[in-house]
């Protein structure tokens, strides 16, 4: 018997999202720019006695209860809709009765990173509750491969590496499979002056991260270009991070990331959604970009401190999400294993 808690951070990514995907690493490699925020997805697991799976009849005696934003009972991992849950299970051949449930800070389908994140966290908690020692990189390795391997998914590696580190990374993706991590060195001061230029709107509009990086993947022979361009950026972020912060110069380049992003696929961005921006623009942010594949989520914006107030005003149809820095991945809360 055993009790685990698990949680694992939601990520923004500031630049060279895209090229995480395979359609550009396997012949360019390809690089990230993100950090991880205050904001968790949580996953719970309890062991259950094994008289639970036996009986036929009896509701409360199926071998695994699911507990999400639907709730499961069945007798075997095959036979569970949640595809991450299904497939770490058997991945893991966890074979014994188990309650699993999930809560999290942030909605699912908003651009920070929710099933990679939600995929570290679970695999963590699972290797946990077996016993296993494991480490970051496994977990990144292991989430990516259910969901792009096994569940066939069109997503990029960033998100599964981004909860399992933590912190503030340059993630460089190689046509090998390797993935690099590069943490940025940065002080306190510094980190806090970065933290405090930016703000998360949420635009109220939740989607399908797979249904735009499908279309995304399809161009990808014609967007090679702009994806050169967009790595550049991610570069070019890391630089002006590590140097003297220069608020001015960090907006332009979210600005001019964002500008070379919406060509990628059409439903990365949207009227509603250009409007937001341009609003943003003349209230006095700097820059900003949508965050994650596109399509919907979180607005991310520049904005100096003395108009941070004057932007939120000529955005008060949205919601601002209040945020800090995470320095720690995927980590363990409780464990009685």
């Amino acid at each position: 018997m055993g009790f685990i808690a698990a949680r694992a951070p939601f990520r923004v990514s500031f630049a060279g999202g895209g090229t995480d995907l395979p359609s550009f690493y396997s012949t360019t490699t390809g690089t990230v720019l993100s950090t991880t925020i205050d904001k968790y997805v949580y996953v719970v697991i309890n062991s259950r006695d094994h008289i639970f799976g036996q009986g036929i009849d009896d509701p409360f005696s199926y071998k695994f209860r699911l507990s999400y934003s639907n709730t499961e009972n069945v007798q075997n991992a095959d036979q569970i809709s949640h595809p991450i849950v299904r497939e770490a299970l058997k991945l893991l051949n966890i074979d014994e009765p188990l309650d699993i449930a999930t809560m999290a800070d942030v909605p699912a389908g908003t651009g920070l990173g929710s099933s990679g994140t939600f995929s570290v966290c679970l695999l963590h908690a699972l290797h946990t509750y077996k016993g296993d020692p494991t480490s970051p990189q496994q977990l990144a390795e292991e989430a990516a491969h259910i969901e792009i391997d096994l569940l066939k998914r069109s997503v990029g590696k960033q998100d599964h590496y981004a909860a399992a580190f933590g912190g503030l990374n340059t993630y460089n993706f190689y046509s090998d499979g390797r993935v690099g991590v590069d943490p940025l060195d940065i002080e306190p001061t510094s980190m806090n002056t970065i933290f405090e230029s930016l703000i998360l709107f949420n635009t109220g509009i939740s989607r399908s991260s797979t249904s735009v990086l499908d279309e995304q993947n399809a161009n990808s022979r014609n967007n090679h270009e702009y994806l050169l361009t967009i790595k550049q950026h991610a570069e070019q972020a890391r630089d002006l991070l590590t140097e003297k912060f220069n608020i001015a110069k960090f907006g332009q380049l979210l600005h001019d990331t964002w500008t070379q992003k919406r060509k990628l696929a059409t439903r990365i961005s949207t009227t509603h959604i250009d409007g937001l921006y341009e609003t943003a623009l003349l209230n006095g942010a700097m820059g900003g970009k949508i965050c994650g594949a596109g399509g919907g989520g979180f607005l991310l914006l520049v904005v100096e401190e003395e108009k941070r107030e004057t932007a939120k005003q000529a955005l008060l149809q949205l919601t601002a999400m209040d945020f800090k820095y995470e320095s720690e991945g995927s980590q363990i809360l409780i464990s009685t294993k």
